[in-house]
């Protein structure tokens, strides 16, 4: 019987959805998209708008099928979206666009004890994105687990300002956050502010979860997106950390006292895009399946030699165009199960 029970990143995974890459594309550019994503693109005709390659999504869909037999190798059950056209154009009363992509649940929906969020993304491409998972979502409330839907934002042209700093292009009018702006850690639940998450979003969230959980903002951290190629946990007490975003004093206290991996220089993976939707720190961007052992591209192999050297256990995959599509193992990943109780890790 499948139920939603998640309380941290790296208890023992027991059932997981993976992406997929059919259908996918990227939508025309709005106000949204071009202020989160595409800013550095000058103007939004710069933006390649439309289907990605057939060998990007060949290769990748290959790839991500590679990874769902892996898990259920390892005893791990998997889920997939269900198929949808993302073309289509919708509308609220005002605005219009088309789909994004199925690549990244990690995006949409947030898994916290027996719970599981639609969270208020920022992007209205992705507006509908739920829709890839509900008979998965029906059947998770049937089984006595907790479904809930976050206040859907109106994103508005006004709540978007593409000219001011990184970190600052969201407006607080209403809550609005990606799931992956989230890491859970026990008790303890980190919330990037950002790009893709304000800080309305961390004030509904904090309401939402209640006096179990303590939620530490992180401010001045990553202005661009998630936070899931900046704060890794691997186990209790060890944590992989990015050196150009964290420091001591941004990190959060808690965070301070444990064993830290500082992650080196990774391998430049490549794109085929005018230019990359992800920087090369996608490259840290891992799927813990159990405390200590972790899915990680195999081509960062300075990396896992310093994992190895901490006694993690790694198992290689691949995603050649991470850096292209915005979005590595974790991201890909959507943890439904993890074996394991509530707990807190100070």
């Amino acid at each position: 019987m499948s139920f939603v029970s998640t309380h941290n990143e790296w208890d023992p995974l027991e059932e997981v959805v993976i992406g997929t890459m059919r259908g996918a594309q990227v939508p025309q550019v709005g106000d949204d998209l071009f202020a989160v994503e595409f800013s550095n693109y000058g103007h939004r005709s710069n933006v390649p708008t439309g289907p990605y390659s057939p060998e990007v999504v060949e290769t990748t869909e290959t790839e991500l099928d590679d990874l769902a037999r892996t898990l259920k190798q390892l005893g791990i059950k998997v889920r997939r979206p269900e198929p949808r056209d993302t073309s289509k154009m919708f509308s609220t009363t005002d605005w219009a666009t088309d789909g994004f992509y199925d690549y990244c649940p990690r995006d949409v929906l947030l898994t916290i004890g027996n719970s599981i969020i639609e969270t208020p993304m920022v992007l209205r491409s992705r507006y509908l994105e739920p829709n890839a998972y509900r008979s998965m979502l029906i059947e998770l409330m049937e089984n006595g687990s907790r479904w809930f839907s976050a206040p859907k934002p109106r994103l508005l042209d006004e709540f978007y300002k593409e000219t001011n700093p990184p970190g600052e292009r969201l407006l607080n009018e209403e809550p609005a956050f990606d799931a992956a702006n989230v890491l859970k850690l026990g008790t303890d639940i980190l919330y990037l502010v950002s790009d893709s998450g304000n800080e309305k979003g961390l004030e509904w969230l904090r309401l939402m979860l209640g006096e179990k959980y303590t939620i530490h903002p992180c401010r001045n951290m990553y202005a661009s997106t998630h936070i899931d190629s900046t704060i890794v946990p691997i186990r209790p007490g060890l944590v992989l950390l990015n050196p150009e975003r964290v420091t001591m004093e941004n990190m959060p206290t808690f965070l301070r006292k444990w064993d830290h991996i500082w992650c080196p220089p990774l391998q430049d993976t490549g794109y085929v895009s005018k230019q990359p939707y992800s920087s090369t720190w996608i490259g840290m961007n891992l799927l813990v399946v159990s405390p200590g052992r972790v899915i990680i591209d195999d081509r960062q192999t300075e990396l896992i030699a310093l994992l190895e050297a901490k006694g993690v256990e790694t198992i290689p995959q691949r995603l050649t165009h991470s850096r292209t599509l915005g979005g590595s193992f974790h991201c890909v990943s959507l943890d439904i199960r993890r074996s394991g109780r509530l707990e807190t890790y100070q």
